[in-house]
């Protein structure tokens, strides 16, 4: 399958590695649809090639990994447009569904839908200048699929709740202590950390590593049906008032009003 020309991501493929890196500096890594399908068709490729072992995600420059979705499609009126929502679910199977061991190198901020991306990849290194969080509640938006059921798997339901329902931000090192990501490291040394950590997987059985994976992911694939009610009910969400006073009031840099909506 021949592949189209990217924009907005880069995709390398060198000595068994498959990386992924979102071109979107000027905009803190923030993803389009187009970002979304990128993405798709980069992990569905490096999926089918033999020759590839392990895929890297990262984000260019060194401020964002990735900041969530762009408000110029998010902000609009009832929210992202439907081509947004299936390249989003089909990247979410992707990173998921891909054969071979995925690592996040997260190398800024990962905020909200970003967070969602690191979240999914098998493991997580972190530069020391990563901060990590949610933000939906306080936007407009939530992610009630892999988003909530698989982050309380990775650092337990009281953490997950309080990731969500204060939508705070988190170091790289507080991330670390709550099995957030695997590793943290200076910034300058992230990419010299995760190939060493590609070296590694490189070395072992892939066949064996294929079946690990599909282990691993056995045990929660029954969360897809939570992550397809979630892309639903979002979808509903998005055409309400409450959503879009959060909207407005992140677009004009104030606090939202959510005061009568508990009435």
């Amino acid at each position: 399958m021949e592949l189209p020309i990217f924009e907005e991501i880069i995709y390398e493929k060198k000595e068994g590695v498959a990386k992924m890196t979102i071109h979107r500096p000027r905009a803190y890594n923030a993803f389009t649809s187009k970002t979304l399908e990128e993405l798709t068709l980069a992990f569905e490729d490096a999926d089918r090639d033999p020759a590839v072992g392990v895929a890297v995600l990262t984000g260019a420059g060194d401020k964002a990994f990735c900041s969530g979705g762009d408000l110029k499609e998010s902000g609009q009126a009832g929210g992202y447009n439907r081509e947004n929502d299936y390249w989003h679910e089909r990247l979410h199977h992707s990173i998921r569904g891909i054969s071979k061991p995925t690592i996040a190198a997260v190398n800024g901020y990962a905020i909200g839908g970003g967070h969602i991306l690191h979240l999914l990849c098998d493991i997580s290194i972190a530069s020391e200048n990563a901060k990590f969080g949610q933000a939906g509640p306080k936007v407009g938006s939530f992610d009630a699929g892999f988003g909530a059921s698989y982050l309380a798997r990775c650092v337990g339901e009281k953490k997950a709740r309080e990731i969500w329902f204060l939508c705070r931000q988190y170091t790289a090192q507080e991330a670390l202590e709550m099995g957030l990501v695997n590793k943290v490291v200076p910034h300058e040394k992230l990419e010299e950390e995760v190939n060493t950590w590609c070296r590694e997987i490189l070395a072992s059985s892939p066949y064996a590593l294929k079946f690990l994976k599909k282990a691993f992911n056995a045990d929660t694939d029954h969360q897809w049906g939570f992550d397809e009610m979630s892309q639903a009910a979002v979808r509903l969400y998005w055409g309400t008032e409450e959503a879009e006073e959060a909207k407005k009031a992140f677009s004009e840099k104030r606090k939202p009003d959510f005061s009568k909506f508990r009435k």
